[in-house]
């Protein structure tokens, strides 16, 4: 470490105000604050002494992440080669994922990080540890067939129309990585949605999978008959409650485990990283909605909205419900700051979800546009929080 840290001493002249590679100094930086901690101190008040910094906020969302990206990374090799009739071995399927998930990671990253790059040099401020959240996020929210060309454009959307413009990180009123993904959706709905996206192409040996019909549970759940059970559709198409949850299905890479989510929440919880109220309140919102119109279906023999037959429990495992409520509505900078307005927030997730799921058939998963849509609205639920506690204290407020 005395060697590193020697080095960087050496050269940060150059990268300091005046130095040759003055423009480069934000690169610099992030280079070093991922190996040393900055030794920068306030000097003026207030002081508040806390062990949660940015840097460890983000590396604690990094930990939390790596349960389903981990498992997407088989699940993706695991679809993959059973589709294309290969080998099911652990090595051969962890690796026939990996040649298909990293590349788009690293495309993610050094397309975003270029921008970051370029935004902090132009505004002479450091780059933040954000992006490391959203240069990992955005690929798990996407097909694993996805062209790496389309993950260039969406990142780039994401950071820059969603974040930069805003003036950075912690200004953003929506999520950067469903902003780059709502991107691809509307632009390049074919390679977005549908039933022949989710399974991986790969080239192995003298077989290759080009487009595999491969449908997720959402999409057999919306392409149901009116008046069919579409509890029985997904269980003749091998889609039981217990499947769904382990995550042996095709879908988006980070989406399909909802016991690696959960693992994920559990330690984003503890941690403090992750608020809780916006998760339950997410959960209980699918079922205020989903509940009564399971009832009304079940009531009126199956004559309701196809996606109400579906037992309220298996909206929570279906599509990127589980995903999106750990991981991006818990978001700090677009979510509500009180305590209620997360219960409302989140709440309000989840009924929209299941409002989209159903009433829309040609959209079936409508977590992506629930967040989005109550990310606009969050500044306005914690303003009428804040001010009816204010009434409380001043009646005349």
């Amino acid at each position: 470490m005395k060697t590193l840290k020697r080095v960087f001493n050496t050269t940060r002249p150059y990268f300091a105000s005046g130095g040759r590679l003055e423009k480069l100094h934000p690169l610099f930086d992030a280079i070093e604050t991922v190996a040393f901690t900055p030794a920068l101190t306030t000097t003026a008040d207030a002081h508040v002494r806390d062990s949660l910094d940015l840097k460890r906020f983000m590396t604690f969302v990094i930990i939390a992440l790596m349960p389903p990206f981990f498992y997407g990374i088989y699940n993706t090799g695991h679809q993959a080669a059973a589709a294309s009739g290969m080998d099911l071995g652990i090595f051969s399927v962890v690796l026939l994922g990996a040649r298909v998930v990293l590349p788009m990671l690293v495309v993610s990253y050094a397309v975003g990080l270029f921008w970051e790059i370029l935004f902090a040099s132009v505004r002479k401020h450091n780059i933040s540890e954000g992006f490391l959240v959203t240069g990992l996020l955005f690929p798990m929210t996407l097909p694993p067939t996805t062209p790496l060309w389309q993950v260039a454009a969406g990142i780039s959307f994401g950071v820059v129309i969603g974040k930069e413009i805003f003036g950075g990180t912690g200004r953003n009123i929506l999520n950067p990585a469903l902003t780059g993904r709502a991107f691809l959706f509307f632009a390049y709905p074919a390679n977005m949605s549908g039933d022949r996206v989710w399974t991986a192409v790969q080239q192995t040996g003298q077989q290759a999978v080009d487009a595999v019909t491969a449908a997720t549970p959402l999409a057999l759940a919306s392409l149901a008959a009116s008046g069919a059970s579409v509890s029985s559709i997904l269980a003749d198409g091998g889609y039981t409650f217990q499947r769904l949850f382990i995550g042996s299905i095709p879908g988006s890479i980070g989406e399909t485990s909802a016991l690696m989510i959960l693992l994920g929440a559990v330690f984003l919880v503890l941690t403090g990283v992750g608020n809780y109220r916006i998760m339950v309140g997410g959960v209980l919102g699918v079922l205020a909605v989903a509940y009564p119109g399971y009832l009304v279906n079940l009531s009126s023999g199956g004559e309701a909205a196809r996606m109400f037959s579906v037992h309220p429990v298996w909206h929570l495992v279906m599509g990127s419900f589980a995903f999106g409520i750990v991981y991006m509505a818990t978001d700090p900078v677009s979510a509500p700051g009180m305590n209620l307005s997360r219960w409302i927030f989140g709440f309000a997730i989840g009924a929209l979800t299941v409002m989209i799921r159903v009433f829309n058939p040609a959209y079936p998963e409508g977590v992506m546009l629930a967040i989005l849509f109550m990310n606009i609205f969050a500044p306005l639920i914690d303003h009428f929080v804040i001010k009816a506690r204010l009434r409380k204290r001043v009646p005349n407020v």
